[in-house]
């Protein structure tokens, strides 16, 4: 005998359904099992057809319809056949209706339009672990944003938080010995945000860094010459693009995006 088969009916693209199976599967060490999805369904006879092969292999049936008469209608016919059924979103959304009072809009494939701010946020996601830390200046022109400042400013902390935003985000980290990439200087400045931070909070931050990964305060990377160096010369590039600038020292990654989106909002307003 063959592996225990379910079939996974939908009306859309049946992508609810598989993973309520599969979930529900996971809990059983008996495995492994097959399913089987078969999607779009617009008519009783693809109901029909599913259930003579589900007859025929011994196999289960889970469903999402949100059109009541499918439900209905594979809901009998599946007991005519003696088939175990199951409908994994009709009951909810009748609790909803009866709890709501609230008519449903009986529209398959309307989770699969929410989903594109999913795919809007992986997509920014992505971009950001892409573009990080100045590794392919191409990504500034693209970018929504362009973080600009020193190492840990907490740029890329920032650059995936405004990624769930939905934002494209480039970060380009500042060093005194290393020209900044010349997209930097062409891209519209109000897409670009410097990264302030004060110099002793810095050289904490720093040293800190180099305690975790198990190396002595003294390095030049905490060193206070070297730190108003690198500030200095954040302070020049920033003035040559003529960019937005925050303060980070004392800001939470959280804090210092709620102040950029509000900036983006106040910009497309003007």
């Amino acid at each position: 005998m063959g592996k225990p088969l379910i079939y996974v009916l939908s009306d859309s693209v049946g992508e609810t359904a598989e993973l309520v199976v599969k979930a529900a599967l996971s809990q059983f060490d008996d495995g492994p099992f097959d399913l089987q999805r078969i999607p779009y369904v617009e008519d009783k006879g693809t109901i029909n057809e599913a259930l003579v092969q589900a007859k025929e292999q011994g196999a289960m049936v889970g469903f999402t319809f949100v059109i009541p008469e499918f439900r209905t209608y594979l809901l009998e016919e599946a007991k005519k056949y003696d088939i175990e059924c199951v409908d994994i979103m009709g009951p909810m959304m009748e609790s909803m209706e009866r709890h709501f009072n609230l008519e449903p809009r009986l529209e398959p494939g309307l989770v699969h339009k929410l989903d594109e701010d999913y795919f809007k946020r992986v997509e920014a996601i992505e971009f950001a672990v892409r573009y990080d830390d100045g590794r392919d200046p191409r990504g500034i022109a693209k970018a929504d944003i362009v973080l600009i400042g020193v190492s840990r400013t907490s740029k890329t902390p920032l650059s995936q938080y405004l990624a769930h935003k939905r934002l494209k985000v480039a970060n380009v980290p500042i060093v005194p010995e290393v020209e900044p990439p010349a997209e930097l200087y062409r891209v519209d400045p109000d897409k670009c945000i410097g990264l302030k931070i004060s110099a002793e909070k810095l050289n904490d931050i720093r040293k800190e860094r180099l305690k975790s990964l198990g190396l002595g305060a003294q390095a030049s990377y905490a060193n206070m010459n070297r730190i108003h160096q690198e500030i200095e010369h954040f302070n020049r590039v920033v003035d040559r693009i003529g960019c937005h600038v925050i303060d980070v020292s004392n800001k939470a990654v959280e804090e210092t995006a709620n102040v950029i989106t509000n900036k983006l909002r106040q910009d497309s307003q003007e």
